[in-house]
């Protein structure tokens, strides 16, 4: 064994897997834990992924398919997804995470952002014309109603088509609208009838 300079002989490094090796999870205790079947549908959403990826062949993919359904360990399902990017669960299959030094301290929470504000739907011209109408068809004796039901109809349609507010005000541009235009036509029949005379 050669020695280094200071008369220490260079550390052995340790044996490495060949690089044809796929990686094998650390052995742990929960690698020895029953699969449920929800573990197993995830694995098989991580072959699934693989296999639309380009990253597994058909016999491949068909062959850890079957496996899958045989795999009664976590450390069973780790093998089949060892060598793709992501596996069935995060947590079970490694060694521990390490925490943060002590020298660091507890963890800090971290403040809450503040909320986006929502952006407020502009309200529809058109219902606000139909209030003004609606309104005015009363003390012009129902003449401004025709203008308050077509303008009613034409916002209730554009608030659909747009998403926009005012659904309230051409709804009651509508009512006194056609309340005016029904005044109307009933003061017409009752005149025609020969009622008013």
């Amino acid at each position: 064994m050669a020695e280094q300079p200071w008369g220490q002989p260079y550390p052995v490094r340790p044996q490495q897997q060949p690089y044809g090796q796929p990686w094998q999870p650390a052995h742990t205790a929960q690698s020895a834990m029953r699969a449920s079947h929800t573990d197993r549908d995830r694995t098989v959403d991580v072959l699934k992924a693989a296999y639309a990826e380009g990253r597994l062949s058909r016999e491949e993919y068909g062959q850890r398919f079957d496996a899958v359904y045989q795999a009664q360990t976590y450390g069973q399902l780790a093998q089949l997804v060892a060598d793709l990017p992501a596996g069935p669960v995060a947590a079970p299959f490694g060694a521990a995470v390490p925490g943060l030094p002590a020298a660091y301290g507890p963890p800090v929470p971290m403040p809450m952002p503040m909320p986006m504000p929502v952006p407020h739907r502009p309200v529809n011209g058109m219902a606000i014309a139909s209030l003004a109408l609606g309104v005015l068809s009363l003390p012009t004796l129902g003449l401004a109603g025709l203008g308050a039901v077509i303008t009613g109809h034409v916002a209730k349609a554009q608030i659909r088509a747009r998403g926009e507010e005012g659904t309230a005000p051409a709804t009651i541009g509508l009512v006194l609208g056609w309340l005016s235009l029904g005044g109307w036509v009933l003061l017409f029949l009752l005149a025609g009838l020969g009622v008013l005379d």
